[in-house]
């Protein structure tokens, strides 16, 4: 009871001001760190809305992963025929299997112009994608 009885009165009062200072100061950047939370959100939620809007906007869209078989049919073939030049014959390779053609080989040529051996080219459209597999021009969007 003595101990009590010696204590400062004015002291006792900065205490408790100095805890309601200290109150106040957590309860103010809980605050800050809320605010900044919510721009950081804001802020991420704004570039990916920008994001998809470009990507609508400039026909980028998820594509299928690849062609149905009618298709694929529909596209034109040729039977190669070996050309030669002074004598020599020139060479052409698949750039799908990497074989040379072969005379009285079935090829498929893409709307791009590139040609492939049948099995090659077909098993890549309905397999793999949907676009030349050297220049990477889209095929199903032809016709």
């Amino acid at each position: 009871m003595e101990s009590v009885n010696k204590l400062d009165p004015l002291e006792y009062c900065q205490c408790c001001i100095l805890a309601h200072q200290m109150d106040e100061t957590v309860g103010t950047v809980l605050v800050i760190s809320l605010v900044y939370l919510v721009v950081i959100i804001s802020v991420i939620a704004t570039i990916l809305f920008a994001r998809n809007c470009w990507l609508l906007r400039h026909g980028v869209h998820i594509r299928p992963p690849n062609m149905k078989r009618q298709a694929v049919d529909v596209l034109p073939c040729f039977t190669f025929k070996s050309a030669y030049l002074n004598g020599k014959r020139i060479e052409e390779t698949c750039a799908i299997c990497l074989e040379d053609y072969r005379d009285e080989e079935m090829l498929r040529i893409l709307p791009c112009l590139h040609e492939f051996h049948l099995a090659c080219v077909d098993s890549w459209l309905t397999k793999w994608g949907t676009f030349c597999p050297v220049c990477k021009h889209e095929v199903s969007s032809e016709g």
